[in-house]
């Protein structure tokens, strides 16, 4: 049995929120499926803004930088980000909880997805050939552990050459190309409503998908370490 939600345009801070809430609190598997989000920078708990963002045109633009509890590196999001998140228990997922076997993991079920052979893993992003179509964050907490994408539909290569600087330390694979030859928007080979079928549909053959009914009691996030800088 895996609970299902999907959700439409909600707030990034607000998802990760929930994410957190989902991980700490319950025992029960979770996807999350969220179609987008305002404008925002999102952090790695490592990540220090001054050597990644151009803080001068965020604070111009009134882009809203966000440290999230998950390690990971730093990415402008928008409207055409689809994100998805896996948490599961040991009980309810048979493998083994660290980075590489769970990262392999969602290699396996994204590849039911893309069903391309140039679909992969190569480092923590995966891929399409060599570009990469989507970004992973992780936490592993005793026996529970917590996977976020974040899928680029499309992107805006002036925003993200605006806002982001290049990482001192980045994917061997990427060998110093910019954003706009590093990247590769999905929406070149599915639509975003297919997009999200073909996950849909891989899901379903793979669990007891339930949807989950998401109330106001569960949107307090008292004590929620992802937070605005």
């Amino acid at each position: 049995m895996l609970n299902f939600l999907h959700l439409k345009k909600i707030n990034i801070l607000t998802q990760l929120n929930l994410e957190e809430k989902f991980l700490r609190n319950f025992d029960e598997p979770f996807c999350i499926i969220n179609e987008g989000t305002s404008d925002a920078i999102i952090l790695g708990i490592s990540n220090l803004e001054k050597d990644l963002v151009h803080l001068q045109n965020t604070k111009k633009d009134k882009i809203p930088l966000i440290k999230r509890f998950t390690a990971g590196g730093c990415v402008f999001v928008d409207q055409n980000t689809l994100f998805v998140t896996f948490i599961f228990s040991k009980k309810y997922l048979d493998i083994t909880f660290f980075p590489e076997p769970i990262l392999r993991w969602a290699e396996t079920f994204y590849k039911k997805v893309f069903d391309l052979k140039s679909f992969k893993l190569i480092e923590n992003d995966f891929v399409i050939d060599d570009k990469k179509v989507a970004g992973n964050a992780m936490y592993i907490k005793k026996d529970r552990f917590l996977l976020h994408s974040s899928f680029l539909l499309d992107f805006d290569k002036n925003k993200m050459q605006k806002y982001l600087k290049t990482p001192k330390i980045t994917p061997q694979y990427r060998k110093d190309r910019a954003h706009s030859n590093f990247l590769a928007p999905i929406k070149s080979r599915y639509s975003k409503d297919e997009f999200i079928q073909k996950i849909k549909i891989a899901l379903k053959n793979s669990f007891n998908l339930k949807d989950y009914n998401l109330s106001q009691e569960k949107l307090n996030f008292q004590n929620s370490s992802s937070k605005i800088l």
